[in-house]
């Protein structure tokens, strides 16, 4: 399981921690959004993009409002100390879907950096990488939720829940889900063609992951799960979508 380090704004908001890198591992940083929300909101109109903002001031619960702000600060003050540049002068795009073509896959930026962002009510989690990576962080879900969604994940993965005491299925169901999710937001299809093709497991530690990709765990705070998939490092473009 990765330990993530914790990622909190400066004075200035303009620098921001330079995790050590080593090829083929990712850097993850976790953002307290309850604490730093206020000070990302003061931070974000010399940040942030106008689509970035405009999506902020759609959000009319504060909670949510400040994690979408402190994540996305976040991200470009790491890019921007990774590539040289002012936060602001980050330019962020989309890889197309390797699935159909459009415009909605992997997010890139010049530079050759990959990254990865993912935000839940109360916690962000931020990845950089020298290889396609993805990052998924999700609340653990109400019994009820397990029952009707449940049916989504792989069969193993379903006998797995069906195994358990039911108190015991969200935390397993959401350990399966961000391992997931993690994977398909880092080969840039996303959850367009669902989440029942790959056997990720709910136990504690992972099952070995999609062939050419690393699935980890990252530990977050109590009520929620993580976790992170990168490419392995030299692997052919060409197996990417290979299942």
């Amino acid at each position: 399981m990765y330990q993530p380090d914790e990622f909190a704004f400066t004075e200035t908001g303009r620098r921001a921690p330079a995790a050590a890198r080593r090829p083929g591992v990712p850097a993850l940083w976790i953002v307290d959004a309850q604490r730093e929300g206020a000070r990302a909101q003061e931070l974000a109109p010399g940040i942030l993009d106008a689509e970035e903002l405009a999506r902020a001031g759609n959000l009319a619960v504060e909670a949510d409002r400040f994690c979408f702000l402190a994540s996305h600060v976040a991200l470009r003050m790491l890019l921007g100390a990774r590539l040289g540049i002012a936060p602001d002068a980050v330019r962020l795009t989309r890889e197309p879907c390797p699935s159909c073509g459009g415009p909605h896959g992997r997010p890139a930026t010049d530079g050759g950096m990959h990254f990865s962002l993912s935000h839940t009510r109360g916690v962000a989690l931020l990845a950089l990488a020298d290889e396609p990576v993805g990052v998924d962080v999700e609340r653990a879900p109400e019994e009820r939720v397990v029952s009707e969604i449940g049916d989504q994940l792989h069969p193993a993965e379903r006998r797995e829940l069906a195994a358990l005491p039911a108190e015991e299925r969200p935390a397993a169901f959401v350990r399966a889900w961000t391992r997931k999710e993690a994977y398909l937001k880092g080969t840039g299809i996303g959850l367009a063609d669902g989440i029942s093709h790959d056997h990720m497991g709910t136990g504690p530690v992972p099952q070995p992951g999609p062939a050419g990709w690393t699935v980890t765990d990252v530990a977050v705070p109590l009520g929620y799960a993580a976790a992170v998939a990168v490419r392995t490092a030299g692997r052919p473009p060409a197996q990417e979508d290979d299942r």
